[in-house]
């Protein structure tokens, strides 16, 4: 039936940008095979990266169409948006300006405004209306609010960027503890910016500790490690992988981005969240609105809600806040740059 399925199910387009990457090239077999949007949806995979790129491209193609798969209907390498962006249900936004040595942080952020200004206007006038996007490029919140301010016709709900990344990491860690399989985490949340100032959240975590339900804090029953390194790593898992690799996490990275579009897809189990950048607009943590945060959501029938009414002490406040602040002030210099 699957077969029959396949044979007649219309493809969907995809897109990536920063496709000659290496967390495009970690993340493409797993989109081609139907890993994220399943396993009898055909896939029209669209392959975008910037001219001097396009040699290299050719051998990402080269190597998909070497690898056989069944739902992987045409790929479309390109290096001109008008091609990249047309009738897309889907866009994943990988490529960005990475931060060069000596680069100050405003010169980044100025840089990547015009990238994904442009991005955002070629979504508007190229993509259908129900395009999914997620933003991975960093900085990633940032770069995600003003995709979607240069695309006013597509709902801002539409618009999501990657903090799984984080939220995997922090589950990991949790579980590494405490000595149970990662599935046996479930509800840590990241709040805030994908940056070092996001805040790794486990007072509403659930751990599964052989059978028995537990809280996060009870079951790793280190307060101060909890409040203190486990936070850190999570923050600087990053860094500290470019520095053992001297390449930056694209397996990690890649398996991220197919949880975070496959729940998109598919949606969330019962009773469970996950961490993502979204459109923050009257919530009830105090968060500013008009930023891409990132908060724990549900996901139901390709619509993200978040899961308002947590409790949050002090703790939590304080970095809340200071996540937002660093959000505020990357968003106030931003709109300088895009002349808003």
């Amino acid at each position: 039936i699957l077969n029959i399925l396949k044979q007649f199910a219309e493809p969907i387009r995809v897109l990536v940008t920063g496709a000659a990457g290496q967390i495009a090239y970690s993340l493409l077999y797993s989109i081609a095979k139907g890993d994220v949007f399943g396993k009898d949806q055909p896939i029209i995979l669209v392959l975008l990266d910037i001219t001097p790129m396009l040699p290299v491209l050719d051998g990402v193609v080269m190597e998909l169409q070497d690898c056989a798969l069944p739902l992987l209907r045409e790929v479309i390498p390109t290096d001109k948006v008008e091609v990249g962006f047309k009738d897309l249900d889907a866009a994943i936004l990988v490529g960005s300006m990475p931060r060069k040595e000596g680069m100050e942080r405003k010169d980044l952020l100025n840089a990547n405004v015009a990238i994904f200004k442009t991005q955002g206007e070629a979504l508007e006038k190229y993509a259908k209306k129900t395009v999914k996007v997620l933003v991975v490029g960093n900085p990633a919140n940032t770069n995600c609010l003003i995709a979607s301010k240069s695309a006013p016709s597509i709902p801002k709900e539409n618009f999501s960027c990657l903090t799984r990344l984080d939220h995997n990491r922090a589950r990991s860690q949790v579980a590494m503890r405490v000595g149970v399989p990662s599935d046996s985490v479930k509800n840590v949340i990241i709040w805030g910016n994908h940056s070092s100032t996001q805040y790794p959240d486990v007072h509403h975590a659930i751990v599964n500790h052989h059978g028995k339900e537990m809280s996060g804090f009870d079951a790793v029953n280190d307060e101060s490690w909890l409040k203190g390194d486990f936070i850190t790593t999570v923050q600087q898992r990053g860094a500290a992988v470019i520095k053992a690799r001297k390449l930056s996490s694209a397996m990690s990275a890649a398996k991220a981005i197919c949880d975070h579009m496959r729940d998109i897809w598919f949606g969330t189990p019962d009773g469970e969240w996950v961490s993502m950048g979204v459109y923050s607009t009257g919530n009830s943590y105090g968060v500013p609105n008009d930023l891409m945060y990132s908060f724990p959501v549900m996901i139901k029938n390709k619509t993200w809600k978040v899961v308002d009414g947590l409790s949050i002490n002090d703790f939590s406040r304080g970095k809340m806040d200071a996540t937002a602040a660093e959000l505020v002030d990357e968003r106030d210099t931003a709109l300088t740059f895009l002349g808003a």
